[in-house]
């Protein structure tokens, strides 16, 4: 079940009306904390960890015929932490593991930058999302921004995109304050977004 932070609406209070959801043709994702346990500065392919639910909620969404998008922010390469073949590394042994085909994402954007350094597609920059919708003609309507930190939903909502939060055990006060401030959708995992939102807008598809 989504959590958007808010109450219970009182008893007998009228529910508010959900608009008809359009078909989802565009899902950019986060990578760690949304598709893979997170561990700090990940470098190392035998630590990833694919999170419960992830493999069937990216087949589920590939099978709605959505187009994936992997959109992360590796700061370590900047930092001089790691490199981007480390990080390119990381991500073949993720895929590996979903088990999905060779490239089930239709792009993927590593942003390196230091966050002191000037922003080019580090989120929250929407470069990477609104190049994607040009490129393949999706409406932002159509487009979700999925991750758990701030920085993704507010890439999402600097894009004009739906957002939505993964939310686990270990959030800090900061991150949920935000979420709850800008009420982002949020669930436990992303197979509970697929579920819910794939179902909704066949529905009315």
């Amino acid at each position: 079940m989504k959590d958007i932070g808010g109450g219970l609406p009182a008893a007998g209070a009228a529910l508010p009306r959900r608009d008809a959801a359009p078909p989802v043709r565009g899902l950019f994702l986060d990578r760690d904390g949304t598709l893979i346990e997170h561990v700090p500065y990940l470098s190392r392919p035998e630590e990833v960890v694919l999170l419960p639910g992830v493999r069937e909620a990216l087949a589920t969404s590939l099978a709605h015929g959505v187009k994936l998008f992997l959109f992360t922010n590796q700061s370590g390469v900047g930092r001089g932490f790691f490199t981007l073949e480390d990080v390119d590394a990381v991500n073949r042994r993720m895929i590996a593991l979903l088990g999905l085909g060779d490239e089930p994402f239709t792009a993927v954007c590593i942003a390196p930058e230091h966050p002191d350094a000037p922003a080019v597609y580090r989120k929250p920059s929407p470069r990477f999302i609104l190049e994607m919708l040009s490129r393949y003609g999706i409406p932002a309507e159509a487009a979700w921004m999925i991750g758990d930190s701030p920085c993704d939903w507010h890439a999402g909502r600097n894009a004009g995109v739906r957002t939505a939060a993964i939310v686990s055990a270990g959030e800090d006060r900061k991150t949920r304050d935000d979420r709850t401030k800008h009420s982002v959708p949020s669930y436990p995992a992303l197979l509970d977004w697929a579920r819910e939102t794939l179902a909704e807008a066949g529905r009315h598809g």
